[in-house]
């Protein structure tokens, strides 16, 4: 292997791992939303998307198998930025919709293919102790690649459209802009990434061994304690988030005449595409020293309180539908940092539940459960909202929290899961 600093790639890998993602889940909505789509239409299309995601490990061991890591890396990089300027050329044609979606679907199954041969190759490109130092700084440039797309890319696009008098058009330039980006990582990442002897083509593996592998994986994943418990907690703990995420980000930008609260794309990215990513990744790092404190069982209930109760902001916002701009991203910076909070319960209870023989495949198929979660409910959000409006919609999510309370209360976890041993 040529040693080349993790300095190098690790951080622009998993920035160039957020970005397309960002834009398939967020940026996807409010580009639809201007473009004049109902939220029925944009939460029904757009949870799709969420598919490549949610049957992931079903084609993680062909990338494992055929070819390098580091071939599907670049591959991929170069089709997500195809399917960038795909969506930029089909933004002011006729055919929107449907180009659109097309290239949205090509990113996505690109974007998840990506991420399995990201984690593979860092796994194999760092040593253990390289590997223990980079997981904060990757996942700290994966967050500021969210704030990159949901808060800047957008807020660009708001200034294009005062500029060029044109929705299409600076949209379209801000695709554009993503795709030149992705050219780029392409280029710098086919000369910078090492080469990791470990990091071969495995096509010695027959179509049978492959079979047999991913069997047993899904055998023992179901023979766990608790797997039906398991498996609704999976589903369930963040279904009112399911429900939430979606209707949220339209609910941000919809016209106040229509219940919304009226921001503009620029207002948006400061609000939620900032303020909110780093209440979400403060939360989540508060969340993390907790729990390796205490344990996950100790903290359990004070995050699954986080996750749940801070919704009650959207019924506030949408009953007053407040003008101030400070007013509106204190409520988000509060929902935001609960739920980044709570979800390190729902994040460190996978690894919990991977424990074992076969553990890296059976969080897969964790993430797998966690991708339905998030996809069920939204495709059905946004018809819900549309048919009672956004007040009773937000009450309907608060609701919905009993459900994580039901199967949270069902788990059987050791107390000591978790927690810092003396002897580290």
């Amino acid at each position: 292997m040529n040693k080349k600093t993790p300095w190098a790639w690790v951080p622009t890998l998993y920035f160039a791992e957020g970005v397309p993602y960002v834009a398939v889940m967020t940026i996807s909505l409010i580009l639809y939303k201007r473009l004049g789509l109902s939220n029925t239409d944009i939460t029904l299309y757009t949870s799709w998307l969420y598919l490549p995601w949610v049957i992931k490990p079903l084609w993680s061991p062909f990338v494992d198998m055929l070819r390098t890591k580091r071939w599907w890396i670049v591959t991929m990089q170069v089709l997500i930025g195809a399917s960038l300027a795909g969506v930029a050329f089909t933004i002011p044609a006729d055919f929107w919709l449907q180009g659109s979606l097309a290239f949205f679907w090509l990113m996505a199954f690109s974007s998840a293919t990506h991420d399995i041969a990201a984690d593979g190759f860092y796994m194999l490109g760092l040593d253990q102790h390289e590997q223990a130092y980079f997981v904060g700084i990757r996942s700290t440039f994966y967050r500021i690649a969210t704030i990159f797309s949901s808060g800047l890319l957008v807020g660009l696009a708001g200034a294009l459209q005062v500029l060029t008098r044109s929705i299409r058009y600076s949209w379209s330039l801000v695709f554009y802009l993503m795709a030149g980006l992705f050219i780029a990582f392409w280029l710098y990442h086919n000369w910078m990434l090492p080469r990791p002897s470990e990091d071969t083509d495995r096509g010695h593996k027959t179509a049978s061994d492959i079979f047999r592998e991913f069997r047993d994986t899904v055998v023992t994943f179901f023979q766990k304690p608790q797997v039906w418990v398991g498996i609704c907690f999976m589903l369930f703990y963040r279904m009112p988030e399911g429900l939430l995420a979606k209707v949220s980000a339209l609910f941000l930008v919809d016209k106040v005449s229509n219940g919304g609260l009226g921001l503009s794309d620029g207002e948006f990215g400061l609000v939620q595409g900032t303020v909110g990513v780093i209440g979400l990744t403060l939360g989540g790092i508060l969340g993390g020293i907790c729990a390796s404190r205490d344990g996950l069982k100790r903290w359990l209930w004070p995050m699954v309180m986080a996750i749940t109760l801070p919704d009650i902001v959207y019924v506030y916002l949408s009953y007053i539908q407040p003008s101030s701009l400070v007013n509106i991203s204190v409520c988000i910076f509060i929902e935001q940092f609960g739920y980044g909070f709570g979800f390190s319960a729902y994040m460190l209870y996978l690894i919990y539940y991977s424990q074992g023989e076969h553990k890296t495949a059976h969080y897969a198929l964790c993430t797998a459960f966690m991708a339905l979660s998030m996809m069920i409910p939204g495709l059905f959000a946004g018809a819900l909202q549309e048919s009672v409006g956004y007040p009773a919609f937000f009450l309907i999510v608060v609701v919905a929290c009993a459900m994580t309370y039901i199967v949270t209360s069902l788990l059987k976890i050791d107390p000591e899961f978790g927690k810092k041993k003396a002897s580290e």
